[in-house]
């Protein structure tokens, strides 16, 4: 799929020599440092602060970004990464730390926590080199540009991703950049910003993506499906083959994006992901939303959406369009603040603030950039603005994070057609049921986790069901708290992997929709 974009970006380099030739001046904004605060999903799970509160140094090459890591006190330190000028192989070397994890020929994030690279001076430019982050959390990239990263060819570096996460990562936020190749696959080059193997809680905002024949993808196999809750907002992708993104189980939040050029297909859900896509403005593409390439179906809540000359394919067993009239085939609850711009105005104001060097203006959510405070205070208790439509917030429902989004589970038994996976998946018309009126499924995570309430809840329409119940940590077996019927449950605070709710009797077939975890 490599050659619609490698003709497509011909033409764009055309216009660039010609703008030179006749003497146009390109305008170009210092960048700043790193401002703002995290939107989407990156907000959740303990929210996205990066280096916020630590050391703050300058580097000008990729050798000295690794000797920054691992000049630190430990590998969670917190540091921000001032960068200034092109990074490249020739200036990237492997550095040795106790708090560093490096390799030649990438910017390597592994196995770290609490880390901001951002742009500064004249710009950041990561020209052919990626930036790989791995079994690491609480990272900010913001303001740099990274381009022509190959798989194949020479150099390559970081399989050909711009940005690629993968291995238990938790927490990233990458903003204000601009990611870009020149062709796809055929010419050497893979995707603009990848995810997979139990990557969460990502938001890529304010960033643009462009002449690539892979946008990016959310888990690697249609069987790994241990990613989500993923934010797309306020970016450009133009001139891209597919994969605007790929979605492959777990929940994304895609909203006001602009898509323009979108050459064979663009939002691709499958494999059981849910998007819910808000106020986007799609121009001059093809086949912008669906399920693509498999008959692995995926699905999507649309609300709002402008497609402006856009083309679909007739449906077939491995092709599913949303189009020519997308309608919502799921529902998404969206657990933070935010504000949509009208869909109309979202070509201008993207526009004029996504990719590096815009000087890090954001929206103010009436379609208007402006430049956000420097030094927003995370504890600050005043909320964001509320989407004008937000999805309702039952008083009675336990405030913070749910932990069990995302996490493993399993159980003694089930009955036909149900998943112990159905109890941490956020959505409350699927569920879980044992194979007779008692039962016990679990909640379980790779590390120990705080945990003092779990709250369950039944699916509509079968409420009074469950009778007696037992909640016993799932490590030792102990029984933490025992009782009867469904809802908010609270006992001491408790560290553990795993945590069994067992129902001991019951009237009728109980049918569990989540059994959702919180740490207080």
């Amino acid at each position: 799929m490599g050659r619609p974009v490698a003709r497509r970006l011909y033409a764009g380099l055309a216009t660039m020599a010609l703008a030179a030739a006749t003497g146009a001046v390109l305008t170009m904004p210092q960048a700043s440092a790193a401002t703002g605060g995290a939107t989407g999903y990156a907000t959740q799970n303990g929210g996205t602060t990066g280096g916020a509160g630590g050391q703050t140094v300058r580097a000008t090459t990729g050798t000295a970004i690794h000797a920054a890591l691992c000049g630190r006190a430990s590998s969670s330190t917190p540091i921000t990464i001032q960068v200034e000028g092109t990074i490249n192989h020739g200036n990237t070397a492997k550095v040795s730390g106790s708090s560093c994890n490096t390799a030649a020929g990438v910017i390597e994030l592994k196995q770290i926590s609490n880390v901001t690279i951002v742009g500064v001076g004249s710009g950041a430019v990561f020209d052919q080199l990626g930036i790989h982050i791995r079994q690491s959390s609480n990272i900010i990239i913001q303001n740099v540009t990274v381009r022509n990263v190959k798989k194949s060819g020479s150099p390559t570096s970081n399989g050909g991703d711009a940005i690629g996460m993968e291995s238990d990562v938790r927490n990233v936020w990458v903003d204000h950049t601009t990611l870009e190749a020149s062709g796809g696959e055929s010419e050497g080059f893979d995707g603009l910003f990848d995810m997979k193997d139990n990557t969460q809680y990502v938001t890529l905002s304010y960033s643009t993506l462009r002449n690539s024949g892979r946008g990016g993808l959310i888990g690697s196999s249609e069987t790994e499906l241990s990613n989500g809750f993923i934010t797309y907002h306020h970016n450009l992708y133009e001139n891209i083959d597919s994969r605007a993104p790929l979605l492959r189980g777990g929940i994304a939040h895609i909203y006001n994006n602009y898509y323009v050029k979108l050459n064979e297909s663009g939002i691709n859900s499958r494999a059981g992901a849910r998007a819910r896509v808000d106020n986007n403005y799609f121009k001059d593409s093809k086949d912008v939303l669906g399920t693509f390439y498999t008959d692995a179906a995926g699905y999507w809540q649309v609300n709002g959406n402008i497609f402006d000359n856009v083309t679909w394919s007739a449906p077939g067993s491995e092709n599913n369009p949303a189009g020519p009239n997308p309608k919502s085939n799921t529902s998404v609850t969206i657990p933070y603040s935010f504000t949509l711009d009208a869909a109309n105005c979202v070509p201008d104001v993207v526009t004029r603030t996504a990719g590096a060097n815009k000087g890090l203006q954001v929206s103010d959510g009436s379609c208007s950039p402006q430049t956000p405070d420097p030094t927003p205070d995370p504890t600050d208790p005043t909320p964001d603005p509320t989407d004008p439509t937000p999805d309702p917030t039952d008083p009675t429902q336990p405030s913070g994070t749910n932990l069990s989004l995302g996490a493993g589970a399993d159980g003694t038994s089930k009955a036909s057609g149900t998943s112990y996976g159905n109890v941490r998946d956020g959505d409350l018309n699927t569920y879980w049921s044992p194979a007779g009126s008692t039962g016990a499924v679990s909640v379980k995570w790779g590390s120990a986790t705080a945990v003092s309430k779990v709250n369950i809840r039944e699916v509509a329409g079968s409420s009074g069901k469950i009778g007696s119940w037992r909640v016993v940590n799932g490590d030792t077996g102990a029984v933490l708290t025992s009782g009867s019927g469904a809802g908010v449950i609270q006992f001491p605070t408790t560290s553990l992997r795993k945590i069994t709710f067992e129902i001991t009797g019951s009237t009728g077939a109980p049918k569990v929709a989540e059994f959702e975890t919180y740490a207080g």
